[in-house]
């Protein structure tokens, strides 16, 4: 009788959850299903979408503030990934012995669904909707999560699917510790968010490593071959799971690589070997020949048909604001390439496009080296229109190198300008390299204010 009348009165254990977007609501959902007492808390003012979805669920929330003493008492705390480990209140949290972990390590718990996990600085994104894309058009019951879509929890706690998957950033992998990926891809690490790595390339190196933790000899591991950075770490690291490689540049025996005749070939153990000649891949340019060869050998993985995987890779639809073609006036195309947020980025919309290029670039400057678009912004670009509200880093670096570069504080002068120095056959490109808060919301808002600029010239 004492048993029972203990487990009445038993309180349920803290869920704490810092942040209130996309992951933060999703988390408290499955939180609050799994039996947990929830508690959100948001340093900032919670997007009005989510204040309202969190009444919905009863889920009590605080905003514009972080009830210290509260938090502190928690069982648990999840933490948005834009919220860094030096943090005082995380700090705090692991001084009291507090476990502080991610979104998508708190959801992997509660589902025995398989997991595909791609990161990379560059083509995350891309690669993600491209795989997600090849699986469903192949009739896999799949679910969409990480940076886009629907968080994972909410997914797991509402739409349990066979197979997620997840595009995850170095940021989420920051929080996880005992998360497996059943299939991890990483498609190259170039310098970004240095400024959360103490500025140390090493630290960044491994974070992004983070992907292959707790992997054992049955799972997989996806990566370029042809990435400098990957190929260093990969010397020091003890990696278990089964590699497949890819590279544009030498033949692999086991993963995928492009041939003389510049056909993309993936080989797999006792399977047939999948040929698909690049000019028939929907997405075009370098970076997207990497993109689908990392695609195509999970598809392969899965045991999909050829014929399906070569279907799905030559009608596929990029995601909005990733070298997104707007419209054409006078014969100057329009590309709004707002997600570019780092020099990688923009080298690889410059190096895919033909013709010449007014750049419009700048924004909130995260540490960036611009010498690596040094060769293409001389032998492409025709002026560079700054978008910022500093934009000494880039006139310092390009101002050699191009005959016009001018300010602008706003979109539709940004666009405006662009649009005068354009001559025909040229293209417009929003490429930003740097992040967007200094002048927007975010960068789909940078990318919708250029197409709703462009439409009204």
């Amino acid at each position: 009788m004492e048993s029972i009348e203990h487990n009445i009165h038993q309180k349920k254990p803290l869920l704490v959850i810092l942040g209130a977007g996309e992951s933060g609501f999703g988390a408290a959902v499955l939180g609050a299903k799994q039996g947990f007492d929830v508690f959100v808390s948001d340093g900032g003012e919670i997007k009005e979408i989510y204040r309202t979805r969190l009444r919905d669920h009863a889920i009590p929330f605080e905003e514009k503030e972080h009830s210290k003493e509260k938090i502190l008492r928690a069982d648990l705390v999840i933490k948005s990934p834009g919220i860094p480990e030096k943090a005082e209140l995380v700090q705090a949290l692991k001084k009291q012995g507090v476990p502080v972990i991610g979104e998508i390590e708190f959801a992997a718990r509660y589902t025995d669904a398989k997991t595909i996990c791609i990161t990379g600085s560059n083509g995350k994104s891309t690669t993600t909707i491209l795989t997600y894309h090849i699986l469903q058009k192949a009739g896999i019951d799949v679910g969409l999560a990480g940076n886009i879509g629907k968080s994972f929890a909410l997914q797991v706690a509402t739409e349990q699917h066979d197979v997620y998957v997840i595009e995850i950033s170095s940021f989420m992998l920051d929080d996880m510790y005992d998360f497996r990926a059943d299939v991890a891809v990483l498609l190259n690490i170039t310098p970004d968010h240095l400024d959360r790595y103490d500025y140390k390339m090493e630290n960044y190196v491994n974070s992004k490593f983070r992907i292959t933790r707790n992997q054992r000899s049955k799972d997989i591991f996806i990566y370029c071959k042809d990435d400098p950075e990957i190929n260093k770490a990969l010397k020091e690291k003890n990696i278990e799971a089964t590699r497949y490689p890819f590279s544009l540049t030498e033949e692999i025996q086991c993963g995928a690589y492009l041939n003389e005749v510049k056909e993309i070939v993936i080989t797999l153990p006792n399977q047939e070997r999948f040929i698909m000649s690049i000019n028939d891949l929907a997405l075009q340019g370098k970076h997207n020949v990497y993109n689908n060869m990392a695609s195509g050998i999970v598809a392969k993985v899965w045991e999909l048909r050829n014929e399906s995987i070569r279907e799905s890779m030559g009608d596929f639809v990029n995601i909005p604001h990733r070298l997104e073609h707007v419209t054409k006036i006078s014969g100057i195309e329009f590309i709004n390439d707002s997600k570019a947020t780092n020099v990688n980025s923009v080298w690889y919309a410059l190096e895919s496009l033909p013709g010449k290029i007014v750049l419009i670039m700048g924004g909130v400057d995260k540490g960036n080296d611009y010498g690596m678009l040094r060769e293409l912004v001389q032998s492409k670009v025709r002026g560079i229109v700054c978008l910022g509200k500093d934009n000494r880093n880039i006139h310092n670096a390009f101002e050699a190198d191009t005959d016009v570069i001018v300010n602008t504080q706003t979109m539709s002068e940004a666009v405006q300008i662009a649009y005068h120095i354009a001559q025909k056959g040229d293209t417009v490109l929003l490429s930003p390299a740097c992040a967007s808060f200094d002048l927007f919301k975010n960068y789909e808002d940078r990318g919708d204010q250029f197409k709703a600029a462009v439409r009204e010239l």
